[in-house]
Parts: C-alpha cells; structure tokens; sequence
C-alpha cells in the first residue's frame, strides 16, 4: 500500500463520516418537519371551533349594543320632552310669578311707609 492508496481511503473514511453526519441531521429535521406539521394540523382543528365562538359572541355583542342603542334614543327622547316640558312650565308659571313678586314688592314698599 502506497502514499495514494492510504490517502485515498483516508478520505473514502471521511466521505462516510461526512455522509453519516448528513443522514443523521436529515433523519432530525424529517423528525421536526413532523412534529411541525402534527402542531400545525393541531392549531387548525382547535381554531376553528374558537372562530366559531368568536363568531357568536360578536353576534350576541351586536345584538345587546342593538338594545342599548334603543334604550339610548328613548333616554334622548326623553330628555327632550323633559326640557320642552320645564320649559313650558317656566314660561307657563313663570311670568305670572314674576308679577305676583312684584305686587308683592310694591305692597310690602307700601306697607314699609305706612308705618
């Protein structure tokens, strides 16, 4: 056996170290392509259920912010009629008031001078 005999196995041994290196790490990553995947198919059947739900509570948040809108107008209604309302009361009752303060004045102004 000669110089090129022994170098030539020399790197023959080192072709199938590197090889098996090689195999070793593809052998991992097909290992970890699977788990990914098996997650990933795990993810997707849960998140649809979970969209589904999603899906209903936003339905039944419309719905309740739909009831609070009408209560919203009728408190709005309200209040309106409730401001119409004092204000006719304050026109209705008020200039009278107003006079009737002012006899009041001038007669107890009399009733001062009297004595």
């Amino acid at each position: 056996m000669n110089g090129a005999d022994l170098a030539s196995l020399i790197c023959a041994g080192a072709f199938v170290v590197l090889v098996a290196v090689i195999v070793i790490v593809l052998v991992k990553l097909a290992k970890l392509v699977d788990v990914a995947s098996a997650t990933i198919r795990e993810t997707g059947d849960s998140l649809v259920p979970l969209l589904d739900e999603l899906t209903e509570a936003t339905a039944s948040t419309n719905k309740q912010l739909e009831k609070i809108d009408v209560i919203t107008d009728s408190v709005v209604e309200t209040t309106t009629n409730l401001s119409n309302l004092i204000s006719t009361l304050t026109d209705t009752i008020g200039g009278p008031l107003q006079r009737v303060s002012e006899i009041i004045r001038g007669v107890s102004g009399l009733l001062g001078k009297k004595k």
